[in-house]
């Protein structure tokens, strides 16, 4: 495959401030390279370099001759007043009537049917398509992707996938989403400075880089053991006495200097990885069994109909998954449960002195104009965390912030950095109930990490509505799917919502309601005895099915299990195999019940 685009050896900083340093890569025809790293690392930067619109300080890139390249920022900000069609022609230049035709092809090729909605009507996932659409109308070879699936609901993350997938480009996209990764890259690169080039290679997917960094981390903690062993060896042999400094020979004393430097080098890689965010939620530890319970709520918006007849309860350790279209009522129902909005009908009963937490996707919460320390302590310079006095810049340090920090603007800072404001914010305040609505946006993956294991600590009730389907499936031990159209369901898996969606919707019955109850009492069972003994028995076999997979989501997370690779291996295999078999039982269970 020819080569298209290539860094070799480049670096860049800011001020006093080193992002990488030594980055090599290259893209070549057809390949989906996927750029990861924590924030601060310089990815996004990296993707500026490469697409033209800033220069490395040392290094060099080079591209293929009359390369077509198109770069889609994270953000692409289009006039409200402006449509579709004529921010692609925009783009395009030249002949009007020529730009339009092409326009419209490119949309049309993004599922646009309508070209004329102004973007102050769009969502995120569709003025994200225009973006891209304004580059496929100038046939690109390559296309660079920044943060592509950030603020998209799930179809339009899975609408992009099909897209990546399918187009005949190549791409190299900077992203946070695992899921993603895992289903469209070909190769992953992560910057950070664990490595001794900066960065770190594999061909395949994320499962398989997972696997790879591992043993690379593994096999540099060996050579860290080995070399402090060498340097002890060379520091008794330097401290010698007179006579063995005369006869000492210099070649060795330059090498155990050298050997001095390497090792203070793979100790501070070493350390690298364990600088994460500490992130545990305040719970208020109550003993209620029931926190809250919703009793046929009933909501509109306007003139649109959201859900209607929605039974749900609320209650410790239950972790609920939202999912469901833009405009749904997703986040209005997170509105009901903090008490912000009132049910058009139906009861709302809470428990006494019930605390309820919640994460904005929006941040409005944060005041640009503040610095990072009035953000993190508005009063004096001491937090309290769970009955304990904290000073600001120890709060800070957790959240990877330093002391230097501290005056920065909040309006100044990343949206990843913002994001873990957001965070040290929530944990300040004790919750029974965690609702949660897009917490993922702008986290890298070593901080989502964290944060998923801080939430699968949490003892209270979570609802969680995002577009990583990773967290979702290590999270949500259950769904809640609306539908867009006023029905609400409820599915043990991820995956079971997505056979439901596919499923054609039942025609319309013309029957009155006593009508139907009549005919379905009188209907004859179809079921032979065998079938209807396996189907009584159904109930009691999923049971024993979750119990297995409780057990087996226990036994992967325990630290002793974690820290052999092999029978981590084999955990999650079993974890795998207990969601499989749940998975199979509801499948013939729903197939049991069609027979009747």
């Amino acid at each position: 495959m020819a080569n298209l685009l290539s860094a070799r050896a480049i670096s860049k900083s800011y001020s006093t401030r080193n992002l990488f340093q030594g980055v090599t890569l290259h893209l070549e025809e057809g390949e989906r390279l996927g750029i990861i790293g924590p924030n601060g690392a310089g990815k996004s930067t990296l993707l500026k370099i490469l697409a033209g619109l800033e220069t490395p300080d040392v290094g060099e890139i080079t591209k293929k001759r009359a390369l077509r390249l198109w770069y889609v920022p994270q953000e692409s900000v289009f006039p409200n007043e402006q449509n579709p069609l004529q921010a692609v022609v925009e783009s395009i230049g030249g002949d009007e009537l020529e730009a339009e035709v092409a326009a419209s092809i490119a949309l049309s090729k993004l599922g646009f049917d309508r070209f004329d909605q102004p973007f102050g009507e769009l969502s995120g996932g569709w003025q994200k398509r225009v973006a891209m659409a304004c580059g496929l109308v100038h046939e690109p070879e390559v296309m660079l992707l920044d943060e592509p699936t950030n603020h998209l609901d799930l179809e339009a993350v899975e609408w992009l996938e099909n897209f990546v997938l399918k187009a005949r480009m190549s791409m190299l996209f900077v992203t946070h989403d695992r899921r993603f990764l895992e289903n469209c890259s070909s190769r992953i690169l992560e910057l950070a400075p664990t490595y001794p080039d900066g960065a770190f290679e594999v061909s395949g997917n994320y499962t398989e880089f997972v696997r790879r960094k591992e043993d690379f981390l593994i096999s540099q903690e060996a050579e860290e053991s080995a070399l402090a062993n060498k340097v002890r060896r060379d520091t008794a042999w330097l401290r010698q006495g007179i006579q063995g400094r005369q006869t000492r020979n210099k070649t060795q004393v330059r090498d155990a200097a050298s050997r001095k430097a390497e090792l203070k080098s793979v100790n501070a890689r070493n350390l690298s990885p364990s600088k994460r965010a500490s992130i545990n939620f305040d719970a208020v530890g109550r003993k209620t069994n029931k926190l809250l319970v919703m009793h046929s709520v009933e909501k509109s918006m306007g003139d649109k109909f959201l859900f209607g007849d929605l039974d749900l309860e609320l209650t410790p350790g239950r972790r609920i998954g939202l999912v469901g279209p833009n405009g749904s009522g997703k986040t209005t129902l997170l509105r009901l449960i903090d008490g912000e909005l009132e049910p058009d009908s139906g009861t709302i009963k809470r428990a006494d002195n019930l605390r309820v937490v919640t994460a904005s996707q929006h941040r409005l919460d944060l005041d640009p104009k503040l610095t990072l320390q009035d953000t993190l302590c508005p009063v004096g310079e001491m937090v309290e965390y769970m009955g304990k006095e904290i000073h600001v810049s120890g709060w800070a340090d957790r959240f990877l912030f330093t002391r230097e920090q501290l005056g920065t603007l909040v309006g100044s800072l990343s949206g990843g950095e913002q994001a873990r404001i957001q965070i040290a914010s929530l944990m300040l305040q004790p919750a029974d109930i965690l609702l949660l609505d897009e917490p993922t946006n702008d986290l890298d993956i070593p901080t989502l990490e964290v944060l998923e294991d801080a939430l699968l600590d949490f003892p209270g009730s979570i609802l969680l509505i995002t577009h990583d389907r990773f967290m979702l499936d290590r999270i949500a031990t259950e769904y809640l799917a609306l539908d867009g159209k006023g029905k609400i369901k409820e599915f043990a898996g991820f995956e079971m919502w997505q056979e439901w969606l596919k499923k054609p919707a039942p025609k319309k019955e013309i029957h009155s309601s006593d009508e139907k109850r009549s005919r379905k009492k009188s209907k004859p069972a179809k079921l032979s005895y065998t079938f209807q003994r396996e189907f009584d028995g159904m109930e009691q076999a999923i049971a024993v099915a979750e119990a297995e997979v409780e057990r087996a989501e226990v036994a992967v997370n325990d630290s002793a299990v974690m820290s052999d690779h092999q029978k981590h291996a084999k955990a999650c295999a079993e974890v795998a195999s207990a969601h499989n078999a749940v998975r199979i039982l509801y499948a013939r269970w729903a197939e049991l019940e069609g027979m009747q």
